[in-house]
C-alpha cells in the first residue's frame, strides 16, 4: 500500500514538471465573454511542436460558471496557427491538468454540469488531435450511481509515452475500483489509440 501511494506521489510530480508548472494567466482580450476572473494555474504541454495549455476564467453571472480553454499557441516550431477553444463548463471551482506528447493532447478536469450544489462532480478526462484540436477521445470518471464527487482529475503520461493515468479524490466507488479509499487512480492503456476503458484503483 505504501508502494502504491509513493508511485501516486511520483506520477503527480511527473506530470506537474511535465506541464511545465504554474504560469501567471492572462484574460481574454477578444471581448467575446463576460468579464471575470481567472483563478489557479496555467498548465502546459508540447506536441508535434506546439505549445497547448489548460486555464479556466470565472464568468461572474447568476449563477456563475468557470469556462475551461484549451489553447494552441503560435511559435516558429509550431505548423498550426495560434487557437483557444471553450473545451467544458464547471458550476464549481475546476481542478485542471494537461499532458501531451506527439500523440496528442490529453486534458482532464473535475467538474460540476448542474448549477445545483447537489449535482454531483465528476471527472472528465479528452485526447484531443494536436492539429485541428478537435476531441478524439472522451472519458468520464464518475462515481457509481452518481451518488458521490470525484474531486481530482491530474493526469500523466507514463514513460512509456502510451498510457494514460488519472488521479485524485472521490467520495464514493468507481465502477470495478480495486482497493478501496478516498483516492483514486485510474490507468488507460494505449490512450492515444485505442478506447480501452480504464482500470481503477482505490486506496
Amino acid at each position: 500500500m505504501h508502494l502504491l501511494k509513493r508511485a501516486v506521489w511520483v506520477c503527480a510530480a511527473v506530470a506537474l514538471s511535465a506541464c511545465g508548472g504554474p504560469e501567471e494567466a492572462q484574460q481574454p482580450s477578444d471581448g467575446s465573454e463576460p468579464i471575470g476572473t481567472y483563478e489557479g494555474t496555467l498548465l502546459t504541454g508540447t506536441s508535434n511542436g506546439c505549445t497547448f495549455s489548460i486555464d479556466k476564467f470565472n464568468v461572474p453571472l447568476s449563477p456563475p460558471y468557470y469556462n475551461i480553454y484549451l489553447r494552441r499557441a503560435a511559435s516558429a516550431s509550431c505548423p498550426y496557427a495560434a487557437s483557444s477553444i471553450v473545451i467544458g463548463t464547471s458550476y464549481t471551482n475546476p481542478p485542471i491538468s494537461l499532458a501531451a506528447n506527439n500523440l496528442g493532447v490529453a486534458t482532464g478536469y473535475s467538474y460540476r454540469g448542474s448549477p445545483s450544489p447537489s449535482g454531483n462532480i465528476q471527472c472528465r478526462v479528452r485526447n484531443y488531435d494536436p492539429a485541428t484540436m478537435t476531441v478524439v477521445r472522451e472519458s468520464d470518471i464518475v462515481v457509481m450511481f452518481g451518488a458521490g464527487n470525484v474531486n481530482g482529475c491530474n493526469v500523466a503520461i507514463s514513460s512509456n509515452g502510451t498510457t494514460l493515468t488519472v488521479g485524485g479524490t472521490k467520495t464514493g466507488p468507481l465502477q470495478g475500483e480495486t482497493g478501496s479509499g478516498s483516492n483514486y487512480v485510474a490507468t488507460y492503456l494505449d490512450f492515444f489509440t485505442s478506447t480501452t476503458a480504464p482500470t481503477y484503483v482505490a486506496y
